[in-house]
Protein backbone atom coordinates (compact mmCIF):
# COMPACT_ATOMS: atom_id res chain seq x y z
CA UNK A 1 0.00 0.00 0.00
CA UNK A 2 1.50 3.31 -1.33
CA UNK A 3 1.05 6.44 0.51
CA UNK A 4 -1.43 7.66 -1.83
CA UNK A 5 -3.43 4.42 -1.99
CA UNK A 6 -3.71 4.75 1.70
CA UNK A 7 -4.74 8.38 2.07
CA UNK A 8 -6.96 7.15 -0.99
CA UNK A 9 -8.36 4.81 2.17
CA UNK A 10 -8.42 7.92 4.28
CA UNK A 11 -10.48 9.97 2.24
CA UNK A 12 -13.14 7.04 1.76
CA UNK A 13 -12.98 6.22 5.19
CA UNK A 14 -14.07 10.10 5.97
CA UNK A 15 -16.52 10.22 3.47
CA UNK A 16 -18.22 7.04 5.17
CA UNK A 17 -17.99 8.72 8.60
CA UNK A 18 -19.79 12.17 6.67
CA UNK A 19 -22.74 9.49 5.10
CA UNK A 20 -23.67 7.76 8.21
CA UNK A 21 -23.47 11.11 10.53
CA UNK A 22 -25.49 13.26 8.58
CA UNK A 23 -22.52 15.77 7.98
CA UNK A 24 -22.24 17.56 4.98
CA UNK A 25 -20.00 15.53 2.57
CA UNK A 26 -19.57 18.96 0.71
CA UNK A 27 -16.79 19.62 3.20
CA UNK A 28 -14.92 16.72 2.18
CA UNK A 29 -11.69 17.51 -0.12
CA UNK A 30 -10.91 15.87 -3.21
CA UNK A 31 -7.58 14.98 -1.94
CA UNK A 32 -5.58 14.27 1.00
CA UNK A 33 -2.44 13.21 2.31
CA UNK A 34 -0.41 11.24 4.68
CA UNK A 35 2.72 11.58 6.31
CA UNK A 36 5.68 9.60 7.46
CA UNK A 37 5.79 10.61 11.48
CA UNK A 38 9.01 11.85 12.98
CA UNK A 39 8.37 9.30 15.48
CA UNK A 40 8.70 6.03 14.38
CA UNK A 41 7.25 4.89 17.41
CA UNK A 42 4.10 7.00 16.68
CA UNK A 43 2.75 4.43 13.57
CA UNK A 44 3.68 4.39 10.10
CA UNK A 45 1.46 6.49 8.69
CA UNK A 46 -0.17 10.28 10.15
CA UNK A 47 -3.17 11.83 9.17
CA UNK A 48 -4.59 15.21 10.23
CA UNK A 49 -7.91 14.79 8.48
CA UNK A 50 -9.73 15.00 11.46
CA UNK A 51 -8.24 18.40 12.92
CA UNK A 52 -9.02 19.77 8.84
CA UNK A 53 -12.55 18.88 8.89
CA UNK A 54 -13.89 18.58 12.19
CA UNK A 55 -14.73 22.17 13.32
CA UNK A 56 -16.41 23.04 9.93
CA UNK A 57 -18.52 19.84 10.34
CA UNK A 58 -19.70 20.95 13.68
CA UNK A 59 -17.94 18.06 15.12
CA UNK A 60 -14.69 18.24 17.76
CA UNK A 61 -11.44 17.16 16.18
CA UNK A 62 -11.04 14.12 18.88
CA UNK A 63 -14.54 12.99 18.56
CA UNK A 64 -14.73 12.78 14.74
CA UNK A 65 -10.92 11.39 14.84
CA UNK A 66 -12.52 8.28 17.32
CA UNK A 67 -14.84 7.51 14.30
CA UNK A 68 -12.48 7.61 11.84
CA UNK A 69 -10.43 5.49 13.40
CA UNK A 70 -13.16 2.87 14.11
CA UNK A 71 -13.81 3.28 10.08
CA UNK A 72 -10.18 2.92 9.64
CA UNK A 73 -9.10 0.15 11.48
CA UNK A 74 -12.04 -2.06 9.30
CA UNK A 75 -10.26 -1.01 6.02
CA UNK A 76 -7.92 -4.25 4.60
CA UNK A 77 -4.22 -3.62 5.73
CA UNK A 78 -5.02 -1.46 8.44
CA UNK A 79 -3.28 -3.00 11.10
CA UNK A 80 -4.39 0.07 13.80
CA UNK A 81 -5.70 3.43 14.37
CA UNK A 82 -4.24 5.86 17.39
CA UNK A 83 -5.73 9.27 17.77
CA UNK A 84 -3.41 11.20 19.58
CA UNK A 85 -3.44 14.92 20.80
CA UNK A 86 -6.03 17.02 19.63
CA UNK A 87 -6.95 14.61 16.69
CA UNK A 88 -4.07 12.96 15.40
CA UNK A 89 -4.98 9.83 13.47
CA UNK A 90 -1.50 7.33 13.34
CA UNK A 91 -1.72 4.53 11.56
CA UNK A 92 -0.59 1.31 11.14
CA UNK A 93 -0.54 -0.88 8.68
CA UNK A 94 0.04 -4.99 8.55
CA UNK A 95 2.95 -6.58 7.00
CA UNK A 96 1.15 -8.02 3.98
CA UNK A 97 -0.35 -4.03 2.86
CA UNK A 98 2.99 -2.70 3.37
CA UNK A 99 5.13 -5.20 1.52
CA UNK A 100 3.44 -5.77 -1.53
CA UNK A 101 4.83 -2.12 -2.63
CA UNK A 102 8.08 -4.52 -3.42
CA UNK A 103 5.71 -6.71 -5.60
CA UNK A 104 4.29 -3.50 -7.06
CA UNK A 105 7.50 -1.25 -8.08
CA UNK A 106 9.16 -3.83 -9.49
CA UNK A 107 6.21 -4.92 -12.41
CA UNK A 108 5.50 -1.14 -12.79
CA UNK A 109 9.32 -0.94 -13.51
CA UNK A 110 10.19 2.44 -15.57
CA UNK A 111 6.40 3.43 -14.94
CA UNK A 112 6.73 3.33 -11.14
CA UNK A 113 6.77 6.89 -9.98
CA UNK A 114 4.48 8.58 -12.65
CA UNK A 115 1.29 9.84 -12.31
CA UNK A 116 -1.26 12.33 -13.99
CA UNK A 117 -0.42 14.88 -11.25
CA UNK A 118 -0.35 17.62 -14.03
CA UNK A 119 -2.19 16.02 -16.74
CA UNK A 120 -3.93 18.59 -19.14
CA UNK A 121 -1.20 21.26 -18.77
CA UNK A 122 0.56 21.91 -22.31
CA UNK A 123 4.14 23.57 -20.89
CA UNK A 124 6.99 25.02 -22.94
CA UNK A 125 9.60 24.84 -21.11
CA UNK A 126 12.85 27.06 -22.25
CA UNK A 127 15.87 27.11 -20.75
CA UNK A 128 20.12 27.83 -21.59
CA UNK A 129 19.14 29.90 -24.75
CA UNK A 130 22.61 31.04 -24.57
CA UNK A 131 23.66 33.04 -27.36
CA UNK A 132 25.68 31.98 -29.44
CA UNK A 133 28.52 33.80 -29.49
CA UNK A 134 30.76 31.22 -27.39
CA UNK A 135 30.54 27.79 -25.86
CA UNK A 136 28.20 27.63 -23.16
CA UNK A 137 29.39 29.09 -19.94
CA UNK A 138 28.72 27.87 -16.66
CA UNK A 139 25.39 29.45 -15.52
CA UNK A 140 24.30 28.11 -18.66
CA UNK A 141 25.76 24.55 -17.58
CA UNK A 142 23.31 25.10 -14.39
CA UNK A 143 19.83 25.69 -16.56
CA UNK A 144 20.91 22.55 -18.73
CA UNK A 145 20.87 20.10 -16.21
CA UNK A 146 18.50 21.80 -14.26
CA UNK A 147 16.17 22.63 -16.70
CA UNK A 148 16.45 18.76 -18.31
CA UNK A 149 15.87 17.19 -15.30
CA UNK A 150 12.64 19.57 -14.73
CA UNK A 151 11.40 18.65 -18.31
CA UNK A 152 11.51 15.07 -17.54
CA UNK A 153 9.67 15.57 -14.06
CA UNK A 154 6.84 17.76 -15.64
CA UNK A 155 6.25 14.84 -18.54
CA UNK A 156 6.53 11.75 -15.27
CA UNK A 157 4.33 14.06 -13.76
CA UNK A 158 1.57 14.22 -16.40
CA UNK A 159 2.55 17.04 -18.20
CA UNK A 160 2.51 18.25 -22.32
CA UNK A 161 5.75 19.44 -22.55
CA UNK A 162 7.76 21.62 -25.33
CA UNK A 163 11.36 22.11 -24.43
CA UNK A 164 13.30 24.83 -26.09
CA UNK A 165 16.10 26.63 -27.17
CA UNK A 166 16.08 30.32 -28.16
CA UNK A 167 18.90 30.90 -30.50
CA UNK A 168 20.09 34.74 -30.68
CA UNK A 169 20.91 35.07 -34.35
CA UNK A 170 19.92 38.86 -34.26
CA UNK A 171 21.26 41.91 -32.98
CA UNK A 172 24.24 43.65 -31.99
CA UNK A 173 25.76 41.03 -30.13
CA UNK A 174 25.86 38.51 -33.30
CA UNK A 175 27.48 41.84 -35.20
CA UNK A 176 30.14 42.01 -32.71
CA UNK A 177 30.79 38.17 -32.65
CA UNK A 178 31.10 38.20 -36.51
CA UNK A 179 33.42 41.71 -36.46
CA UNK A 180 35.89 39.64 -33.86
CA UNK A 181 36.07 37.07 -36.21
CA UNK A 182 36.78 38.57 -39.10
CA UNK A 183 39.53 40.04 -37.21
CA UNK A 184 41.13 36.76 -35.87
CA UNK A 185 41.19 35.57 -39.46
CA UNK A 186 42.86 38.71 -40.74
CA UNK A 187 44.89 37.97 -37.40
CA UNK A 188 44.18 41.54 -35.82
CA UNK A 189 43.32 42.21 -32.48
CA UNK A 190 39.35 42.09 -31.19
CA UNK A 191 37.44 44.93 -31.38
CA UNK A 192 37.04 46.93 -28.22
CA UNK A 193 33.56 45.43 -27.75
CA UNK A 194 34.14 42.58 -29.24
CA UNK A 195 34.93 38.42 -28.11
CA UNK A 196 38.11 36.78 -27.08
CA UNK A 197 39.42 33.21 -26.72
CA UNK A 198 41.25 30.43 -28.27
CA UNK A 199 37.39 29.68 -29.66
CA UNK A 200 37.20 32.55 -31.83
CA UNK A 201 40.43 32.23 -33.85
CA UNK A 202 39.48 28.35 -33.82
CA UNK A 203 36.01 29.25 -35.56
CA UNK A 204 37.59 31.90 -37.86
CA UNK A 205 40.16 29.47 -39.10
CA UNK A 206 37.03 27.01 -39.91
CA UNK A 207 35.02 30.05 -41.79
CA UNK A 208 38.41 30.53 -43.79
CA UNK A 209 38.74 26.87 -44.17
CA UNK A 210 34.05 26.59 -45.39
CA UNK A 211 34.75 29.92 -47.53
CA UNK A 212 39.04 30.29 -48.21
CA UNK A 213 38.04 33.36 -50.38
CA UNK A 214 36.49 35.41 -48.00
CA UNK A 215 39.10 37.84 -47.11
CA UNK A 216 39.37 39.27 -50.96
CA UNK A 217 35.29 40.35 -50.44
CA UNK A 218 33.93 44.14 -49.50
CA UNK A 219 34.24 44.11 -46.22
CA UNK A 220 30.30 44.31 -45.72
CA UNK A 221 30.27 41.09 -47.46
CA UNK A 222 33.40 39.37 -45.46
CA UNK A 223 31.79 40.45 -42.64
CA UNK A 224 28.45 38.75 -43.34
CA UNK A 225 30.15 35.72 -44.25
CA UNK A 226 31.52 35.40 -40.99
CA UNK A 227 28.30 36.40 -39.32
CA UNK A 228 26.21 33.27 -41.30
CA UNK A 229 29.28 30.27 -41.36
CA UNK A 230 30.47 31.60 -37.69
CA UNK A 231 26.81 31.10 -36.25
CA UNK A 232 26.63 28.29 -37.79
CA UNK A 233 29.89 26.65 -36.30
CA UNK A 234 29.43 27.99 -32.99
CA UNK A 235 25.65 26.74 -32.60
CA UNK A 236 26.67 23.22 -34.08
CA UNK A 237 29.35 23.34 -31.05
CA UNK A 238 26.76 24.79 -28.83
CA UNK A 239 24.30 21.73 -30.19
CA UNK A 240 26.93 19.52 -29.81
CA UNK A 241 28.49 19.94 -26.30
CA UNK A 242 24.20 19.57 -25.12
CA UNK A 243 23.67 16.93 -27.00
CA UNK A 244 27.13 15.12 -24.91
CA UNK A 245 25.47 16.56 -21.76
CA UNK A 246 22.56 14.60 -22.61
CA UNK A 247 20.16 17.43 -23.11
CA UNK A 248 18.42 17.32 -26.36
CA UNK A 249 15.24 20.23 -27.36
CA UNK A 250 12.10 19.53 -29.14
CA UNK A 251 12.95 23.05 -30.44
CA UNK A 252 15.93 25.15 -31.40
CA UNK A 253 13.58 28.43 -32.01
CA UNK A 254 15.53 31.18 -34.19
CA UNK A 255 15.09 34.85 -33.65
CA UNK A 256 16.11 35.83 -36.85
CA UNK A 257 12.98 33.64 -38.25
CA UNK A 258 10.30 36.02 -35.90
CA UNK A 259 12.02 39.06 -37.91
CA UNK A 260 11.89 37.69 -41.21
CA UNK A 261 8.24 36.37 -40.44
CA UNK A 262 7.13 39.79 -39.50
CA UNK A 263 6.30 37.98 -36.20
CA UNK A 264 7.44 41.33 -34.62
CA UNK A 265 4.98 44.09 -36.18
CA UNK A 266 2.13 41.20 -35.22
CA UNK A 267 2.70 41.21 -31.62
CA UNK A 268 2.61 45.17 -31.83
CA UNK A 269 -0.66 45.12 -33.29
CA UNK A 270 -1.87 42.87 -31.04
CA UNK A 271 -0.60 45.01 -28.20
CA UNK A 272 -2.36 48.26 -29.93
CA UNK A 273 -5.37 46.75 -30.29
CA UNK A 274 -5.50 45.85 -26.60
CA UNK A 275 -4.84 49.43 -25.85
CA UNK A 276 -1.52 49.59 -24.71
CA UNK A 277 0.45 51.07 -27.16
CA UNK A 278 1.54 54.87 -27.07
CA UNK A 279 3.60 56.87 -29.30
CA UNK A 280 6.49 59.58 -27.68
CA UNK A 281 9.67 60.97 -29.06
CA UNK A 282 9.46 59.18 -32.11
CA UNK A 283 9.74 55.74 -31.22
CA UNK A 284 6.48 53.41 -30.08
CA UNK A 285 6.44 52.17 -26.63
CA UNK A 286 3.95 49.81 -24.37
CA UNK A 287 2.71 51.12 -21.35
CA UNK A 288 3.46 48.33 -19.10
CA UNK A 289 3.78 50.08 -16.30
CA UNK A 290 -0.44 49.99 -16.11
CA UNK A 291 0.75 46.17 -14.78
CA UNK A 292 3.64 46.46 -12.14
CA UNK A 293 6.42 47.35 -14.23
CA UNK A 294 8.71 50.15 -12.86
CA UNK A 295 8.69 52.22 -16.42
CA UNK A 296 6.79 51.59 -19.66
CA UNK A 297 9.24 49.68 -22.66
CA UNK A 298 10.12 51.03 -26.11
CA UNK A 299 9.74 48.32 -28.43
CA UNK A 300 10.67 50.26 -31.64
CA UNK A 301 13.25 53.27 -31.49
CA UNK A 302 12.94 56.56 -33.07
CA UNK A 303 15.06 55.32 -35.63
CA UNK A 304 12.83 52.14 -36.69
CA UNK A 305 15.29 49.62 -35.16
CA UNK A 306 13.72 47.04 -33.12
CA UNK A 307 14.17 46.68 -29.19
CA UNK A 308 15.41 43.20 -28.11
CA UNK A 309 11.77 43.35 -25.85
CA UNK A 310 9.95 43.76 -29.57
CA UNK A 311 11.66 40.30 -30.04
CA UNK A 312 10.39 38.82 -26.30
CA UNK A 313 6.96 40.08 -27.04
CA UNK A 314 7.04 38.47 -30.37
CA UNK A 315 8.46 34.78 -28.76
CA UNK A 316 6.10 34.97 -26.46
CA UNK A 317 2.95 35.38 -28.63
CA UNK A 318 4.25 32.82 -30.76
CA UNK A 319 4.36 30.33 -28.13
CA UNK A 320 1.46 30.78 -26.75
CA UNK A 321 -0.19 30.63 -30.78
CA UNK A 322 1.75 26.89 -31.10
CA UNK A 323 -1.09 25.84 -28.13
CA UNK A 324 1.24 25.94 -25.13
CA UNK A 325 -0.72 27.15 -21.51
CA UNK A 326 2.23 27.51 -19.70
CA UNK A 327 5.32 29.66 -20.33
CA UNK A 328 8.53 28.64 -18.07
CA UNK A 329 11.59 30.78 -19.27
CA UNK A 330 14.35 30.16 -16.96
CA UNK A 331 16.74 32.98 -16.38
CA UNK A 332 20.36 33.53 -15.01
CA UNK A 333 20.83 35.78 -11.83
CA UNK A 334 21.73 39.21 -13.96
CA UNK A 335 17.89 38.81 -15.32
CA UNK A 336 16.34 38.97 -12.59
CA UNK A 337 14.69 42.89 -13.96
CA UNK A 338 13.28 40.50 -16.80
CA UNK A 339 10.08 39.77 -14.26
CA UNK A 340 7.99 42.66 -13.74
CA UNK A 341 8.26 43.58 -17.76
CA UNK A 342 7.51 39.94 -18.95
CA UNK A 343 4.88 39.70 -16.61
CA UNK A 344 3.37 43.47 -17.73
CA UNK A 345 3.87 42.22 -21.26
CA UNK A 346 1.82 38.73 -20.27
CA UNK A 347 -0.95 41.19 -19.15
CA UNK A 348 -0.85 43.29 -21.96
CA UNK A 349 -1.82 40.81 -24.25
CA UNK A 350 -4.77 39.84 -21.95
CA UNK A 351 -3.29 36.83 -20.31
CA UNK A 352 -3.22 36.44 -16.67
CA UNK A 353 1.03 36.10 -16.12
CA UNK A 354 0.39 33.83 -12.56
CA UNK A 355 -1.53 31.55 -15.01
CA UNK A 356 0.48 31.42 -18.64
CA UNK A 357 3.89 32.54 -17.18
CA UNK A 358 6.40 31.93 -14.78
CA UNK A 359 9.81 33.13 -14.65
CA UNK A 360 12.75 31.18 -12.88
CA UNK A 361 15.59 32.60 -11.71
CA UNK A 362 18.63 31.32 -10.89
CA UNK A 363 21.56 31.60 -9.03
CA UNK A 364 25.49 31.41 -9.78
CA UNK A 365 27.37 28.66 -9.71
CA UNK A 366 30.96 28.53 -8.87
CA UNK A 367 33.79 25.26 -9.72
CA UNK A 368 36.05 25.30 -6.72
CA UNK A 369 39.17 23.16 -7.13
CA UNK A 370 41.86 22.98 -3.95
CA UNK A 371 39.59 25.55 -2.30
CA UNK A 372 40.11 28.00 -4.86
CA UNK A 373 37.91 29.01 -7.72
CA UNK A 374 38.04 27.59 -11.21
CA UNK A 375 37.91 31.09 -13.29
CA UNK A 376 39.38 30.50 -16.54
CA UNK A 377 38.45 28.44 -19.43
CA UNK A 378 40.94 27.28 -21.81
CA UNK A 379 39.55 27.62 -24.96
CA UNK A 380 36.48 31.05 -23.65
CA UNK A 381 39.53 32.49 -21.98
CA UNK A 382 37.15 34.13 -19.59
CA UNK A 383 34.87 31.87 -18.30
CA UNK A 384 33.90 28.47 -17.26
CA UNK A 385 32.43 26.45 -19.99
CA UNK A 386 30.62 23.43 -20.40
CA UNK A 387 33.66 21.04 -21.53
CA UNK A 388 35.30 22.32 -18.55
CA UNK A 389 32.81 21.38 -16.11
CA UNK A 390 32.16 17.39 -17.91
CA UNK A 391 36.17 17.31 -17.79
CA UNK A 392 37.00 17.89 -14.49
CA UNK A 393 33.35 15.62 -13.13
CA UNK A 394 32.39 13.84 -15.68
CA UNK A 395 28.43 13.74 -17.23
CA UNK A 396 26.69 12.24 -13.91
CA UNK A 397 28.46 14.19 -11.86
CA UNK A 398 28.36 17.64 -12.76
CA UNK A 399 24.60 16.95 -13.65
CA UNK A 400 23.71 15.68 -10.62
CA UNK A 401 26.09 18.36 -8.72
CA UNK A 402 23.94 21.08 -10.35
CA UNK A 403 20.62 19.53 -10.06
CA UNK A 404 20.86 18.77 -6.21
CA UNK A 405 20.46 22.23 -4.70
CA UNK A 406 18.10 24.51 -5.20
CA UNK A 407 18.47 26.49 -8.51
CA UNK A 408 17.81 29.44 -6.32
CA UNK A 409 20.82 29.06 -3.90
CA UNK A 410 24.05 30.04 -5.11
CA UNK A 411 26.37 27.10 -4.82
CA UNK A 412 30.19 25.90 -4.97
CA UNK A 413 31.08 22.84 -6.68
CA UNK A 414 33.92 21.43 -5.11
CA UNK A 415 35.89 19.10 -8.00
CA UNK A 416 37.40 17.36 -4.84
CA UNK A 417 34.31 16.22 -3.31
CA UNK A 418 32.29 15.30 -6.64
CA UNK A 419 35.55 13.04 -8.17
CA UNK A 420 36.49 10.99 -5.01
CA UNK A 421 34.84 7.13 -4.70
CA UNK A 422 33.68 7.57 -1.16
CA UNK A 423 30.39 8.00 0.70
CA UNK A 424 30.25 11.54 1.09
CA UNK A 425 30.59 12.14 -2.53
CA UNK A 426 26.24 12.62 -3.16
CA UNK A 427 26.61 10.78 -6.63
CA UNK A 428 28.81 8.47 -5.77
CA UNK A 429 26.73 7.22 -2.66
CA UNK A 430 23.50 6.73 -4.47
CA UNK A 431 25.03 4.89 -7.72
CA UNK A 432 26.52 2.99 -5.48
CA UNK A 433 23.52 1.25 -4.05
CA UNK A 434 22.51 1.43 -7.53
CA UNK A 435 25.35 -1.22 -8.43
CA UNK A 436 25.12 -2.85 -5.15
CA UNK A 437 21.63 -3.38 -6.05
CA UNK A 438 22.46 -5.10 -9.23
CA UNK A 439 25.26 -7.34 -7.56
CA UNK A 440 22.89 -8.44 -4.85
CA UNK A 441 20.69 -9.75 -7.80
CA UNK A 442 23.33 -10.98 -9.54
CA UNK A 443 24.93 -12.96 -6.84
CA UNK A 444 21.20 -14.29 -6.14
CA UNK A 445 20.98 -15.81 -9.73
CA UNK A 446 24.60 -17.39 -9.06
CA UNK A 447 22.91 -19.73 -6.53
CA UNK A 448 19.49 -20.16 -8.03
CA UNK A 449 17.48 -17.57 -6.10
CA UNK A 450 14.88 -15.90 -8.12
CA UNK A 451 11.87 -13.54 -7.26
CA UNK A 452 9.55 -16.26 -8.76
CA UNK A 453 6.22 -16.04 -9.88
CA UNK A 454 4.24 -12.60 -8.67
CA UNK A 455 1.45 -14.60 -7.16
CA UNK A 456 3.69 -16.22 -5.01
CA UNK A 457 5.35 -13.76 -3.40
CA UNK A 458 4.71 -13.16 0.20
CA UNK A 459 5.18 -9.21 1.25
CA UNK A 460 3.63 -10.48 4.80
CA UNK A 461 7.51 -11.94 5.63
CA UNK A 462 9.07 -8.52 5.25
CA UNK A 463 8.58 -7.43 8.77
CA UNK A 464 12.19 -6.28 10.32
CA UNK A 465 12.01 -2.62 10.69
CA UNK A 466 14.76 -1.75 8.51
CA UNK A 467 12.52 -3.48 5.65
CA UNK A 468 9.59 -1.50 6.79
CA UNK A 469 11.55 1.70 6.18
CA UNK A 470 13.01 0.61 2.85
CA UNK A 471 9.40 -0.35 2.17
CA UNK A 472 8.00 3.17 3.55
CA UNK A 473 10.64 5.40 1.66
CA UNK A 474 9.84 3.57 -1.53
CA UNK A 475 6.21 4.36 -0.88
CA UNK A 476 7.25 8.21 -1.08
CA UNK A 477 9.03 8.17 -4.23
CA UNK A 478 5.72 8.98 -6.66
CA UNK A 479 4.93 11.66 -4.22
CA UNK A 480 8.49 13.41 -4.57
CA UNK A 481 8.30 13.03 -8.00
CA UNK A 482 5.22 14.70 -8.08
CA UNK A 483 6.15 17.74 -5.68
CA UNK A 484 9.23 18.48 -7.60
CA UNK A 485 6.98 19.37 -10.72
CA UNK A 486 4.86 21.00 -9.27
CA UNK A 487 7.64 23.12 -7.16
CA UNK A 488 10.02 23.15 -10.34
CA UNK A 489 12.37 21.73 -7.87
CA UNK A 490 14.17 18.49 -9.24
CA UNK A 491 16.63 18.47 -5.87
CA UNK A 492 14.19 17.22 -4.09
CA UNK A 493 14.67 14.05 -6.01
CA UNK A 494 18.51 13.92 -5.63
CA UNK A 495 17.81 14.51 -1.60
CA UNK A 496 15.42 12.07 -1.66
CA UNK A 497 17.51 9.31 -3.51
CA UNK A 498 20.12 9.96 -1.17
CA UNK A 499 17.60 9.50 1.70
CA UNK A 500 16.35 6.07 -0.01
CA UNK A 501 20.30 5.04 -0.65
CA UNK A 502 21.27 4.86 3.44
CA UNK A 503 17.66 2.74 3.92
CA UNK A 504 19.15 0.74 1.68
CA UNK A 505 22.11 0.71 3.36
CA UNK A 506 20.59 -0.15 6.37
CA UNK A 507 18.35 -2.75 5.34
CA UNK A 508 21.49 -4.56 3.31
CA UNK A 509 22.98 -4.74 6.85
CA UNK A 510 20.25 -6.29 8.45
CA UNK A 511 18.87 -8.48 6.20
CA UNK A 512 20.22 -10.88 3.75
CA UNK A 513 18.78 -11.50 0.77
CA UNK A 514 20.77 -14.93 -0.69
CA UNK A 515 21.08 -17.59 1.68
CA UNK A 516 24.57 -18.26 3.40
CA UNK A 517 26.30 -21.57 2.90
CA UNK A 518 23.95 -24.73 2.50
CA UNK A 519 20.76 -22.54 3.92
CA UNK A 520 18.36 -23.39 1.67
CA UNK A 521 16.28 -20.82 -0.47
CA UNK A 522 13.24 -19.92 1.62
CA UNK A 523 9.88 -17.24 0.92
CA UNK A 524 11.92 -14.98 3.06
CA UNK A 525 15.02 -14.73 0.70
CA UNK A 526 12.52 -14.26 -1.99
CA UNK A 527 10.67 -11.79 -0.58
CA UNK A 528 13.91 -9.70 0.16
CA UNK A 529 14.94 -10.00 -3.48
CA UNK A 530 11.58 -8.55 -4.41
CA UNK A 531 12.63 -5.56 -2.05
CA UNK A 532 16.32 -5.64 -3.41
CA UNK A 533 15.10 -4.84 -6.91
CA UNK A 534 12.54 -2.20 -6.03
CA UNK A 535 14.93 -0.52 -4.59
CA UNK A 536 17.04 -0.59 -7.98
CA UNK A 537 13.67 -0.02 -10.17
CA UNK A 538 13.52 3.23 -7.82
CA UNK A 539 16.55 4.53 -7.55
CA UNK A 540 17.25 3.84 -11.49
CA UNK A 541 14.39 5.81 -12.15
CA UNK A 542 15.36 8.53 -10.35
CA UNK A 543 18.65 8.79 -11.41
CA UNK A 544 17.15 8.85 -15.03
CA UNK A 545 14.71 11.62 -14.19
CA UNK A 546 17.78 13.99 -13.07
CA UNK A 547 19.67 12.87 -16.53
CA UNK A 548 22.36 10.38 -14.55
CA UNK A 549 23.05 6.90 -15.13
CA UNK A 550 22.11 3.91 -12.80
CA UNK A 551 25.04 1.73 -13.14
CA UNK A 552 25.22 -2.11 -12.31
CA UNK A 553 29.00 -2.54 -11.45
CA UNK A 554 31.76 0.30 -9.99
Amino acid sequence: MTPADLASTVLTAARAVFVTRGLDVALLPETTTVERPRNPEHGDYASTMAMQLGKKAGVSPRELAGALAEELSSQPGIKSVEIAGPGFLNIRLDAGAAGVLARDVVLAGQDYGHTERLAGQRINLEFVSANPTGPVHIGGVRWAAVGDALSRLLRASGADVGTEYYFNDAGSQIVRFASSLLAAAKGEPAPEDGYGGAYISEIAQAVLAEAPEVLKLGEAEALETFRRVGVELMFAEIRQSLTDFGVRFDTYFNEKDLHERGELQEALDRLRAQGHIYESEGATWLRTTEFGDDKDRVLRKSDGDWTYFAADCAYYLDKRKRGFDRVVIMLGADHHGYIGRMKAMSACFGDDPAVNLEILIGQLVNLVRDGEPVRMSKRAGTVVTLEDFVDALGVDATRYALARYSSDSQIDIDVDLWTRAKSDNPVYYVQYVAARTASVARQAAEVGLTRGEPADFRPELLVHEKENDLLKAIGEYPAVVGSAAELREPHRVARYLEDLAGDYHRFYDKCRVTPMGDEEINDLHRARLWLNDATRTVIANGLGLLGVSAPERM
